[in-house]
């Protein structure tokens, strides 16, 4: 019988791969579809199982303070930018490229945490910081063809993802996780519909209606199962595993779009993967550090939320609806 952390570990990679699988089923779509429109049909789908979910969990009962809607605010802001963000990315890039270059946000919530809210971050975390910043560079090859609107579009995500990020180890440890997530998935669904108009309404069949309705399904399943995971096994065990979204955005994009990418953005992705680790490793060392001092480590985790009254996990390298 696997232990906890192996089964924790396990959910963690089907969270990863869902969250593949939704990128792969929303870039079809944008073969025929506008982005704004495609995270519209997404969000309505996201929305409706949220809802579900929290009508089932009491979730939706759930009504903030005063000082907790600041960081709802900031954590929904900065989820739509970051959305939006890697959606138009998404669109014109490489679906493991984009992916990679998502994997420096962790690294940017570690510089901002140290910047912004005063954590202690020593120099060997700010050395893995530059370095993985450099893979991402890599991976982007500014003053290069490839390097574009879109490519910017993707370290815009970044960006915004940090403010997410940022606002959300802000929220009270109260705030249910699927009404924080159902917020998001409400906000995003009408900020697309705003842009809409924009982008135009395009003719929707019945191939990409099943796009659009897998997109939804599987983004709800990462992280349905991206909680079990972290409530399953220790963090420390389980954490790690997320970086296997990079094999699986390498699989889809074989698969989905006959991506093969080169030798540089390989490299650049390991160079970023290696650099998380070690923060996510490093971070670790000073907690037990901080924990056997008898002091709590300021800002040390991540997600503050809550499934069923349960806390769930600290740290995510993925972005929300």
């Amino acid at each position: 019988m696997l232990s906890k952390n192996a089964r924790g570990s396990l959910l963690m990679m089907v969270s990863m791969g869902a969250f593949n699988l939704n990128d792969g089923f929303m870039k079809l779509s944008f073969e025929q579809l506008g982005v704004s429109q495609a995270l519209f049909m997404r969000g309505c789908v996201a929305t409706v199982i949220l809802l579900a979910a929290a009508l089932y969990t009491g979730a939706w009962r759930y009504v903030p303070a005063r000082g907790e809607r600041g960081p709802l605010a900031l954590r929904a802001v900065g989820e739509i930018f970051a959305t939006g963000s890697f959606m138009v990315a998404l669109a014109h890039m490489p679906i493991a490229n984009a992916t990679a270059v998502l994997q420096a946000a962790p690294l940017a919530v570690t510089m901002a945490a140290a910047t912004i809210l005063g954590e202690r971050v020593g120099w060997r975390r700010w050395s893995a910081i530059g370095v993985g910043f450099i893979g991402m560079l890599i991976i982007l090859r500014p003053g290069t063809a490839g390097f574009d609107v879109y490519a910017i579009a993707a370290v815009i995500a970044v960006v915004f993802m940090t403010v997410r990020d940022l606002g959300t180890r802000a929220m009270s440890r109260r705030t249910p996780t699927v009404f924080a997530s159902l917020m998001s998935a409400i906000l995003i669904t009408v900020g697309a519909a705003v842009v809409i108009p924009f982008e135009g309404w395009r003719p929707v069949d019945g191939l990409h209606l099943g796009y659009m309705l897998a997109a939804g399904t599987f983004v709800f399943a990462a992280y349905f199962t991206n909680v079990l995971a972290v409530r399953t096994g220790e963090i420390s065990a389980v954490a790690p595993f997320r970086y296997t979204v990079l094999l699986f955005a390498l699989g889809v994009g074989y698969l989905f779009f006959g991506d093969v990418p080169d030798r540089v953005m390989l490299l650049g992705a390991a160079i970023v993967v290696a650099a998380g680790l070690y923060t996510l490793w490093r971070e670790q060392q000073m907690g037990h550090r901080f924990a056997a001092a008898g002091s709590a480590r300021p800002f040390g985790g991540g997600v503050h939320g809550r499934i069923d009254g349960k806390p769930t996990s600290r740290g995510s390298t993925r972005k929300e609806f």
